[in-house]
């Protein structure tokens, strides 16, 4: 903290009587309390509603689990255009909030 800054809340302190530790306490604590912070349990940086589902995100911890314990049951590893043509060319059912939609080509 800067040397004129101390001075300056060293004088307040004086003035009303308190050590300078606990002006600085009694500032911090002040400030502290007219503050409003809602802590979020949303894991997305955006606030992305979809995090909000708990069928949502305990899907996401079973799968991160089972990543660490090397316990995955699909790995798709492309190397290659032809290996993305491939992959597309599949039939892929993709599962987002009890919806069910099919891509085929």
């Amino acid at each position: 903290m800067p040397v004129e800054a101390l001075q300056k809340l060293s004088i307040m302190a004086a003035a009303q009587g308190k050590s300078l530790k606990a002006f600085i306490e009694h500032l911090l604590v002040a400030k502290a309390e007219t503050l409003n912070i809602e802590v979020s349990t949303n894991p997305s940086p955006s606030g992305d509603e979809w995090f909000d589902n708990p069928e949502n995100r305990t899907e996401i911890e079973k799968r991160a689990k089972a990543h660490r314990k090397g316990k995955t049951k699909v790995a798709v590893t492309l190397k290659s255009a032809e290996d993305i043509k491939k992959l597309y060319k599949r039939s892929v059912t993709f599962q987002l909030k009890g919806i069910t939609t099919k891509n085929k080509d």
